[in-house]
């Protein structure tokens, strides 16, 4: 005798398909279960304020339900799911907190001579440190590359800008942490 799946146990991709095709909302619930701290945690890090982060939260959820019907299947859930947050909070800081990059990038130019962070050498805590005084954009960039492994052309889509310019931005952060990195504390 072979054990259906309870519903909850269903991998992401039939959970939606089951959520479009019976029109089951209380389905729902379960993507929220299965991600809504893992969205906190990526809005938090970006925002540096949890009660504005749980408000993302709902914020992000709402429009991934009213955009559900767009989820073609062609990356994971996740993957969707994230890009969306990251979306979500640039858009903030570049919109509330008037951070456009570009221009942010330019008041805040490097040396010309920046050499690359030496693997064994790297202290988490002070990288975490220096991850919180980067650009928010930046700081996504390198989450969603290094961290979440997004293609580029994943990145270039979710922040909407070239590719060219993804490829330009995530240059520039690696720059800006190593050089950060090697500054000594005054």
């Amino acid at each position: 005798m072979i054990n259906k799946l309870s519903v909850n146990d269903l991998p992401d991709i039939e959970l939606i398909k089951k959520i479009k095709h019976e029109h089951n909302t209380n389905l729902f619930g379960i993507l929220y279960i299965r991600y809504s701290t893992k969205v906190f945690e990526k809005c938090n890090s970006l925002l540096k304020d949890p009660v504005l982060a749980q408000e993302f939260v709902q914020d992000i959820f709402c429009k991934v339900f009213e955009k559900l019907s767009d989820f073609r299947g062609e990356s994971n859930f996740s993957t969707w799911l994230y890009s969306i947050t990251y979306n979500h909070c640039i858009e903030y800081l570049r919109v509330k907190k008037k951070m456009n990059y570009p221009d942010w990038n330019s008041s805040h130019e490097l040396p010309d001579m920046i050499d690359e962070i030496d693997d064994k050498e790297v202290n988490s805590d002070r990288l975490m440190q220096i991850m919180d005084q980067i650009h928010p954009e930046e700081k996504a960039l390198l989450t969603m590359h290094y961290i979440d492994n997004f293609p580029i052309a994943y990145i270039r889509t979710a922040l909407k800008i070239s590719e060219s310019a993804t490829k330009m931005r995530l240059k520039r952060a690696r720059e800006r942490v190593a050089y950060l990195y090697s500054k000594k504390y005054k």
